[in-house]
């Protein structure tokens, strides 16, 4: 793998990238992954403030089907759902409508009271009684959580409750968040860091409860529509399914991929009874769509001469807001590096900005689980490489 990036880094110095979509460039990189059957494809995008460097897709949206990836293909982008999420919310921070240091139960009566999970050491009284609950002993929260907590991963909340089902957009988000507030937290809020779905979709129903609007229609009229982001929805129609990536698994006892469903969502995709919005992790998008939104992000919260969120708004969802815990650092939705922010997802696609060089990279993939090989392993590291040297 090295040796290829060398070479590529070589080719894209001396003959720049194209922007049509097909295995050349930055792409050709990952023919070598795709006949070694790490992934089935991908499709990379690498983009500045104000224009589209390269887009190139690699390999097949289904092997079956030897249907070969499109640079338009649609991918489950799990939790790069979040920045979409929050900067929706961060709207009404702007408007004044809400304060980041707003007890949650201000908006959602149903949080007053918050308990805390303490666990007791072995050997005591409450360690012995010989059932597993008695370890636990709910103590006071030291304050009620806040919105800053829940959009940082600080508050506690865990990342699901023991109502939900085994897919995540089963339950309305009302439904789902009452649920979150009847379990006790994690730790104390602010003292710790767990990264937690139910934190940015109880952020999402605090958007609806103070906005009135339900929080797939705000996101819809206040980001996706304006954006051009035509391809983003939390329910494909059966054209954008057709354009849908294969979910892909690495079979250690196959040394092959075997195609699996999307186990954390309903189907079908297009049911919209079954299904619900999924704030924190529930978005199909494309990699022009997700570049609409970078672009937006990289400009200060400025596209096409309208303003989203404020210059403050965009710098307090970029920067550290979670104290560092758990060796990482993470904004409002956003995880915070040395050189910009980001947001990977669930089946490993990943989303970039590098605020140093201007530069947006954005990864799209269905992948379940780790790469099956070491060269997988490398991969998004040696695309980022790549992307640098691309003009």
């Amino acid at each position: 793998m090295a040796l290829i990036v060398s070479a590529m880094i070589a080719q894209g110095q001396a003959t720049g990238e194209s922007n049509q979509p097909g295995p050349i460039g930055i792409g050709a990189s990952l023919e070598p992954l795709v006949a070694n059957h790490t992934l089935a494809g991908a499709v990379i995008l690498v983009a500045t403030r104000d224009r589209i460097l390269t887009v190139n897709a690699v390999g097949y949206r289904d092997i079956g089907a030897k249907a070969p990836m499109a640079a338009n293909d649609m991918f489950w982008i799990a939790s790069v759902t979040k920045p979409l999420t929050a900067t929706a919310f961060m709207m009404l921070v702007d408007e004044g409508k809400v304060s980041l240091d707003d007890p949650v139960e201000k908006y959602l009566p149903e949080f007053k009271g918050q308990m805390v999970r303490v666990k007791q050491p072995q050997g005591s009284p409450a360690s012995s009684e010989g059932s597993p609950a008695s370890t636990e002993k709910p103590v006071a929260a030291d304050h009620p959580i806040r919105i800053r907590e829940i959009l940082s991963h600080t508050s506690g909340l865990p990342f699901k409750s023991s109502a939900q089902p085994g897919a995540l957009d089963m339950l309305p988000l009302k439904e789902a968040v009452r649920s979150y507030a009847a379990e006790p937290l994690l730790f104390q809020p602010g003292t710790s860091s767990s990264y937690s779905n139910e934190g940015l979709n109880t952020a999402a129903r605090i958007l609806e409860v103070v906005s009135g609007v339900p929080y797939e229609q705000f996101i819809q009229q206040r980001l996706l529509d304006p954006l051009g982001m035509k391809d983003t929805t939390f329910w494909p129609n059966a054209e954008q399914i057709s354009r849908l990536a294969k979910s892909y698994k690495a079979d250690a006892a196959a040394k092959d991929l075997r195609e699996v469903p999307i186990n954390q969502l309903t189907y079908p995709l297009d049911d919209r009874t079954r299904r619900y919005a999924m704030p924190a992790g529930g978005l199909f998008s494309t990699a022009q769509d997700l570049a609409k939104f970078c672009q937006m992000i990289l400009n200060g919260g400025k596209s096409n001469g309208k303003r989203y969120i404020s210059e403050q708004a965009l710098h307090a969802m970029t920067s550290r807001q979670n104290s560092g815990f758990g060796g990482s650092d993470y904004g409002f939705g956003w995880g915070i590096s040395k050189n910009g922010l980001g947001h990977g997802g669930a089946f490993n696609n990943d989303m970039e900005i590098d605020r140093t060089d201007g530069r947006i990279f954005i990864f799209m993939v269905q992948q379940d689980g780790p790469w099956g090989t070491a060269d997988g392993a490398k991969m998004v590291d040696s695309l980022k490489l790549l992307a640098k040297g691309i003009q």
